[in-house]
């Protein structure tokens, strides 16, 4: 199942320019990850991705590697499919939001995704990078903002491509349901995953505070069971 956009539109404003430029940003810093800093990615990844023992042991960049981490991408394909997720549940929660709000609440989500994954692997050393967390951030602020919107998202179905409408509410508990086992082998067994799956976890959770950034229309409609 691979979500490729919502098919409602904005309410507000039709170019998410936010989300466009959060997009371009994570690209560019993919493209330039191999003339920042001389040596492997793995050094750039420990320098500013988000490593749980560094933090809580008040080493490497510390707390401003939970944003910074954000920003950083294993290859093209871990790249590619968070901006996709980030374009499909981003357009319309920065619409309800504005560029600015919805800026701080994208990099909220990320610190929230951040948080509970230091806390879950306090004692990894083990870098965590990607958009990913913050982006869960988002699919639970949509979920909460517009929960009768529809997905369209290709289907394999022996083969063949298919492209349902589903809706939201199916796509985001199908994402949210992956992440349980492992999050639990996590903690139970002290299994080690390659997808930080705390991280999405606390991402998803960071989404409820998509309500202290929302327009002032925008939270007056969905108090008042108005279509947002």
């Amino acid at each position: 199942m691979f979500p490729l956009n919502d098919t409602e539109p904005n309410r507000y404003n039709g170019l998410p320019s936010m989300t466009l430029a959060i997009i371009c940003l994570n690209v560019l810093v993919f493209v330039l990850e191999p003339f920042m800093i001389k040596g492997s990615r793995m050094y750039l990844y420990i320098l500013y991705g988000s490593s749980p023992y560094l933090i809580l042991t008040q080493q490497g960049s510390g707390a401003i590697s939970s944003i910074t981490s954000t920003f950083l991408h294993a290859d093209l394909w871990h790249l590619t499919s968070n901006m996709l997720a980030l374009w499909v549940f981003a357009r319309r929660v920065e619409d309800a939001c504005g560029p600015w709000r919805f800026l701080c609440f994208y990099l909220t989500c990320g610190l929230c995704a951040d948080i509970l994954s230091t806390i879950v692997r306090a004692n990894s050393a083990i870098p965590g990078i990607g958009a990913s967390g913050a982006v869960f951030g988002l699919m639970g602020a949509y979920l909460l903002l517009f929960p009768g919107g529809r997905i369209r998202t290709l289907v394999i179905l022996w083969i063949v491509p298919t492209f349902p409408k589903i809706p939201a509410f199916w796509v985001t508990l199908y994402f949210l349901a992956v992440q349980v086992v492992p999050a639990i082998n996590v903690v139970l067994h002290n299994e080690d995953y390659r997808i930080n799956y705390w991280a999405h976890v606390g991402g998803f959770l960071g989404g409820l505070l998509v309500f202290c950034f929302l327009r002032p229309e925008a939270f007056a409609r969905y108090m008042n069971d108005t279509p947002v």
